[in-house]
C-alpha cells in the first residue's frame, strides 16, 4: 500500500526481455538513494504501478513486468532515460499524508491541456469512459502514482493542480501535451459504488 507521496524521481537505465518468462519485461531503474534498506521482494511504486523488486545493484534495481502490467499501464511505452516517480510502500506507524493507494491502476489518461499560473499549474487530462463515474469533484486521485484532488471534472475531462514542490520531485517536470499518465481512482469510491 502507498499514499502517494512521491518521495523522489528515478531514471529507466534498461529495458530487457525477461530470461524466465517470454512475455515478460524486465526494467532496470536507477533509484538513486531511494535504494537505502530496500530488499529484493519489497514493493515499489513506479508512476504509481506497484512493482515488486526481482534483483538489486545499488543504485539500480530491477523490476520484472507481466505483460498485463505492460499493456494496462504506461510502463509499457517507457524507454531508457525515461523519468519515473518513486514511492517505497506504506509501513505500519507511517504517517498517511496523501490517501490511500494501492498502486493497481485502473487506466491510462492523456494530457490534454497545460495552464500555467503564477503559483501552480492546472492540468487537464482524459480519462478513460469507464472510469469517470469514479472521479469526482474534490475527490482523491492518483496520477502517475501522486495523490493528488480532482480540481474540476467535465465529461471524460478532468483537472488536478500542482504545486511548484510537487512539479520539482516528479515526473511532472518533464510532462508536455499528448503524455500519457497513470489512472488510480480513489479506493473508497469504488466500494461505494459497488
Amino acid at each position: 500500500m502507498f499514499t502517494g507521496i512521491v518521495e523522489g524521481v528515478g531514471k529507466v537505465a534498461k529495458i530487457t526481455k525477461s530470461t524466465k518468462n517470454r512475455s515478460a519485461v524486465q526494467m532496470t531503474v536507477n533509484l538513486g538513494k531511494h535504494t537505502k534498506g530496500l530488499k529484493i521482494g519489497q514493493s515499489v511504486a513506479l508512476n504509481g504501478v506497484c512493482l515488486t523488486v526481482t534483483k538489486l545493484s545499488k543504485p539500480n534495481c530491477v523490476f520484472e513486468m507481466i505483460e498485463e502490467t505492460t499493456k494496462k499501464t504506461d510502463l509499457g511505452n517507457l524507454k531508457p532515460g525515461s523519468i519515473v516517480n518513486i514511492e517505497r510502500s506504506l509501513k505500519a506507524g507511517d504517517r498517511l499524508e496523501g490517501h490511500f493507494v494501492l498502486g493497481h491502476v485502473d487506466g491510462v489518461g492523456i494530457i490534454k491541456k497545460i495552464l500555467k499560473k503564477p503559483k501552480e499549474v492546472q492540468v487537464w487530462f482524459e480519462i478513460p469512459k469507464n472510469l469517470t463515474k469514479y472521479v469526482v469533484k474534490k475527490g482523491s486521485i492518483a496520477v502517475d502514482g501522486i495523490s493528488l484532488t480532482v480540481v474540476d471534472v467535465k465529461k471524460n475531462l478532468a483537472s488536478v493542480c500542482l504545486i511548484p514542490h510537487t512539479i520539482e520531485v516528479t515526473n511532472f517536470q518533464t510532462k508536455k501535451i499528448g503524455d500519457k499518465l497513470n489512472i488510480e481512482t480513489d479506493i473508497l469510491g469504488k466500494y461505494i459504488l459497488k
